[in-house]
């Protein structure tokens, strides 16, 4: 790989670099960009930056504008009460059919999407996204069902799935590593019903967490876990009488399984227990962290900062925020990002470059292929225009009309069809941005 240093050295200099830099050395030579994009590579970088997450001071922000509906997904520093934004990242992709992607989870800095049938995973690390493949169970073939996702991470097989339980129940997984869906053989418990429909699952030790209760008996509520590798699911019980007719949400906080348990039965007096499982499986573990006093603003929590002060979902006077609640003097301070209500989401920032080595998505080379046609056709001259000088500002116009049958019945020199075929006009340089912005329209329709 070098003439001056051993091919050991080189590999462990690139696993230390940040990956907006792994991205660019993969220009350097094709043996690096063959290294870079293996499964290997891709794997024990992201081993590495897990063992530098207890130094990190990043979250990650996903937030929902309206009109345009946009998805954005900012970096904030936590290492003071500033709460700086780092960098603000859009994702390049907007839902068919309904205003916002909704959100099954994350999972080491990767974000898993779904409209309907419709599944995305999206790695803003690298500004890159995938379709997955059409799953299993659809309404074509199995009617309307109610479905809950999921999306965790299986650390014993570095692999990311997206579980699906539909009702009557029938359970299905994703696995990336695969690249397809498969229906599985787990059963789902008799007597229990899904509580929380909404929020993401919690996602630890390569099983997914969801808040259930015993139908039988109402104020119990539980902790259904599915585990990733052995695709079977288990019942956790919860502390006697500690949550009962409560709405209860699976979360985690400081690397435990934690529960939002949120009292809303007086409108006076509404709060959220946050309640954090020390050790794993046990149930005797369960602690209760501390207690957010809602205010009327206040809707929901969403993670803890390093200060000890509490992420939550606000409503200020302008809008919808994120904010920061101080538990000592029960402050709400604004931290100034906007967004739709409930479609807040915080994590830790994890570099990643997981998808790397995926082909890129067929949306994605559409749009591309449409911008470089557009591109290349702008940049022809028009015989009647060569040579013109723009006297007015009124000559100054670009005039992109899609040339159809019937109307131009002429043919390129290849004697290819006139479809698709433009009769462009423009006199300046400066009109061709505007040009190239009129063309790709025309493309998308």
């Amino acid at each position: 790989m070098s003439d001056y240093l051993p091919e050991e050295v080189v590999l462990e200099i690139l696993h230390r670099l940040p990956v907006k830099s792994l991205i660019r050395f993969r220009c350097v030579s094709k043996s690096w960009n063959s290294l870079i994009t293996t499964p290997a590579f891709i794997n024990s970088h992201l081993t590495r930056s897990h063992t530098l997450l207890s130094n990190s001071n990043k979250l990650i922000v996903r937030h929902c504008l309206d009109k345009p509906y946009v998805e954005h997904y900012k970096l904030i520093d936590d290492s003071n009460d500033s709460f700086d934004q780092i960098q603000s990242i859009e994702l390049p992709l907007t839902s068919r059919r309904i205003q916002h992607f909704r959100l099954i989870g994350s999972a080491n800095g990767l974000f898993s999407l779904f409209e309907q049938e419709r599944f995305i995973l999206w790695n803003p690390s690298i500004r890159k996204f995938i379709t997955l493949p059409k799953p299993c169970i659809t309404v074509k073939a199995h009617g309307l069902l109610t479905c809950r996702p999921a999306f965790g991470f299986d650390p014993r097989t570095n692999d990311y799935k997206v579980v699906r339980i539909a009702f009557p129940p029938l359970i299905e997984a994703y696995s990336l590593n695969e690249d397809s869906w498969k229906l599985t053989s787990a059963s789902f418990p008799p007597g229990i019903g899904l509580s929380d429909w909404h929020r993401p699952a919690a996602s630890l030790g390569g099983a997914v967490h969801f808040a259930v209760y015993d139908k039988d008996n109402r104020s119990r509520p539980l902790i259904l876990s599915f585990d990733l590798g052995d695709e079977v699911f288990r019942l956790m019980s919860l502390p006697n009488c500690a949550f009962s007719w409560s709405n209860i949400q699976t979360s985690v906080i400081g690397g435990s399984l934690s529960l939002l348990v949120y009292d809303n039965r007086f409108v006076a007096s509404r709060r959220c227990a946050i309640w954090v499982m020390k050790e794993y499986g046990v149930v005797d573990s369960w602690t209760k962290l501390l207690t957010v006093d809602f205010s009327k603003e206040i809707i929901g929590v969403l993670c803890l900062q390093k200060n000890g002060n509490i992420l939550v979902e606000a409503k200020l006077p302008s809008d919808w925020e994120l904010s920061s609640y101080d538990p000592k003097s029960q402050h709400v301070k604004s931290l100034g990002i906007c967004g739709r209500p409930h479609y807040f989401h915080v994590d830790n920032y994890v570099e990643n470059l997981v998808l790397l080595d995926k082909p890129n998505d067929a949306v994605s080379k559409r749009r591309a292929c449409r911008k470089r046609k557009c591109r290349l056709t702008s940049d022809r001259d028009m015989p009647a225009t060569r040579g013109k000088t723009p006297t007015t500002r009124d000559t100054t116009t670009c005039e992109c009309i899609r040339a159809t049958t019937g109307h131009n019945t002429s043919t390129t020199d290849n004697n290819t069809s006139t479809r698709g075929l433009y009769k462009r006009q423009y006199y300046t340089m400066g009109e061709r941005s505007s040009y190239k912005r009129r063309c790709c329209m025309n493309w998308r329709r």
